[in-house]
């Protein structure tokens, strides 16, 4: 995975612009530089983000599957340039990972985001990526895209770009409708992109990504709302993007709720009709429902807490210099 940069001193950040290309490049995390411009890739589990990350730098970070999960840290790309401007994409993991719960992904992506933006990082947008051969949004893409909104805020949707990729698996026909109800419908991405923010065809080549990234490269740097926030000494548990969290975790504990009166309904049937095996079934149902809704409010409790280990742990390999 190489060797992770090492920055000794607050001023060296001078020096990084002449210095980048001879220094050992880490796919986890990577210091600012003041000439460097940072972009980045979000996106459910599957959508496409690392693979287009590593075909616009020629970096080699891990890909998942279409339903697996690969990135379980936020990586950064090689350092490469689009023209005469040198970038770096930020890899994320997805809010639907099959490794990570969602608290995890939400201090995973906030440390990063804070601690960069507090060495001075220079943000130029955000790129969300989105298969267009899904023949429909689900709904943890739909809790992934929500999510996203609130991680970055409205006022950098202007610094958005929605990438459709995957085209090659559908035809003409089917992709152009598809694109067209993602556009037009409230419940997809027509809300953001009515505020400015764009949506793009990546046709998997490095042309078309390096055309993308340009969009982003001629705009107005930004800093997104959950950077702001933190920065200005907002508890992670007071954010926008965990509020929204917040509500999806109390939607799916009134679903586990309900699951389970069903399941202990279920079970005085089988009690009462003597039906030993259904009723051994449907306890351990019970038992790994329960599991569930104590795991989620366990993490939601430690989310402060754990944000802020993971923050001093990024700092740490950042050798972030405060004053």
């Amino acid at each position: 995975m190489g060797q992770i940069l090492a920055c000794t001193r607050r001023r060296q950040l001078d020096k990084f612009a002449d210095e980048e290309r001879k220094l050992p490049h880490s796919p986890i995390v990577a210091p600012p530089v003041r000439e460097t411009i940072y972009i980045v890739v979000m996106g459910s589990t599957g959508s496409g983000k690392t693979t287009f990350i590593n075909l616009a730098s020629g970096s080699n970070l891990r890909e998942g599957s279409s339903l697996e999960s690969c990135t379980d840290e936020v990586q950064t790309s090689t350092p490469f340039h689009v023209g005469r401007q040198q970038v770096v994409l930020i890899d994320t993991p997805g809010f639907d990972d099959t490794n990570l719960t969602d608290t995890d992904v939400l201090k995973l992506i906030a440390a990063y985001l804070v601690t960069t933006n507090k060495q001075g990082a220079r943000l130029a947008g955000v790129i969300y990526m989105h298969r267009i051969s899904d023949l429909r949004v689900g709904g943890s893409a739909r809790r992934d895209f929500r999510m996203f909104q609130e991680l970055c805020g409205e006022e950098a949707y202007p610094n958005v770009i929605i990438v459709t990729n995957m085209w090659g698996t559908v035809t003409a026909e089917d992709g152009n409708d598809r694109e067209r109800e993602l556009a037009t419908k409230d419940i997809f991405f027509k809300l953001i992109l009515d505020q400015r923010a764009k949506m793009l065809r990546h046709d998997h080549t490095k042309q078309s990504a390096h055309q993308i990234i340009q969009n982003l490269i001629d705009k107005e740097t930004v800093v997104l709302q959950i950077q702001r926030e933190l920065g200005e000494g907002m508890d992670i548990t007071q954010t926008a993007a965990y509020k929204q969290l917040d509500k999806e975790m109390s939607e799916l504990a009134a679903r586990h709720q309900k699951e389970l009166k069903a399941l202990e309904e279920e079970m005085a049937d089988a009690e009462r009709s003597q039906d030993e095996e259904t009723r051994g079934e449907l306890q351990e149902e019970v038992r790994k429902v329960e599991a569930e809704l104590e795991k989620a409010q366990s993490q939601a409790a430690r989310l402060a807490s754990d944000y802020q280990t993971e923050l001093r742990r990024i700092e740490e390999i950042l050798q972030v210099k405060e004053g």
